[in-house]
């Protein structure tokens, strides 16, 4: 209650009217409420930095998990076309016994017709019902082919979720997600998508955006998935399927984090790893 407004006001002037206030007090006490009302609000901006409280997890990575010990991501999607590539990277990085995957799939949502960002938690009893919108049913679409998924594969737990935030500030929302679930981790599509030709081209410059301040506000590492058709028609499942992981080791902490996560792969019996090292 230290910042005034329109009842305060109306207070003063009442008690003006009623001879309790002078009219040399009634204007000091105005101007103090003019003028407190007018410096709270950017007092209270320089002072409330949402971002400061994701210092203490910048070190969050997947260089610093543990191989024996949960691995948790969170997975963007701005289209169920992103899906399959992202499941055939969550399986081939290869969860088993001793380090479970704890995987929080995101449907990424821009915000147009609400007044404020919406993060929506969906279970069981959610899904499945019929969709109103192109947006449900692309969520439904996603939900479905992850719970597939945590069913065929074992030492898998993923939680769908929906986030409906407007573009400039989606990073933020994803942020503060990946800050509570503590995970290691971002997977985030690439801005641009592969075109029949084989050309990459860029559906939405707003993505583009999105990853950009997600890189630089991000409290784990983030990787940006490029999807040049590593689909789901080769799946590690089948017995005769396997992949070939190049890394690319110029040297730096993106590097030792993509070799990180390459390992990790490496320890698939069907992936096999080839690190490039470039020495100068």
């Amino acid at each position: 209650m230290n910042t005034k407004g329109l009842i305060e006001m109306i207070v003063l002037n009442i008690g003006r009217e009623q001879k309790v206030l002078g009219d040399e007090i009634f204007s000091i006490m105005v101007v103090a409420t003019l003028i407190m009302t007018a410096t709270v609000s950017p007092i209270a901006t320089l002072i409330y930095k949402p971002r400061k409280r994701l210092i203490p997890y910048k070190k969050r990575t997947m260089q610093s998990t543990r191989i024996d010990a949960e691995l948790r991501v969170l997975l963007c999607i701005h289209a169920p076309r992103n899906v399959p590539t992202i499941i055939n990277l969550l399986e081939a990085t290869y969860p088993n016994k001793r380090s479970p995957i704890c995987a929080h799939a995101l449907h990424l949502v821009e915000l147009t017709n609400r007044a404020s960002a919406m993060l929506v938690v969906h279970t069981s009893r959610q899904s499945g019902g019929p969709a109103l919108n192109k947006t449900q049913a692309q969520t439904e679409h996603i939900i479905t082919a992850f719970k597939n998924f945590e069913e065929h594969v074992g030492y898998v737990s993923v939680q769908p979720l929906t986030v409906v935030s407007p573009y400039p500030t989606m990073h933020e929302d994803i942020c503060i997600l990946a800050e509570e679930k503590r995970v290691a981790t971002i997977i985030i599509p690439f801005h641009k998508q592969q075109t029949v030709d084989g050309d990459m081209q860029e559906t939405n410059p707003a993505l583009r955006m999105v990853n950009h301040n997600l890189l630089q506000s991000s409290p784990c590492s983030v990787g940006i998935l490029v999807d040049r058709g590593l689909n789901g028609s080769n799946r590690l499942t089948a017995n005769q399927a396997s992949h070939r992981v190049a890394v690319l080791f110029f040297g730096g902490p993106d590097d030792r984090e993509a070799l990180s996560y390459g390992w990790r792969m490496s320890r698939h019996p069907r992936v096999f790893l080839t690190v490039m090292h470039f020495i100068p």
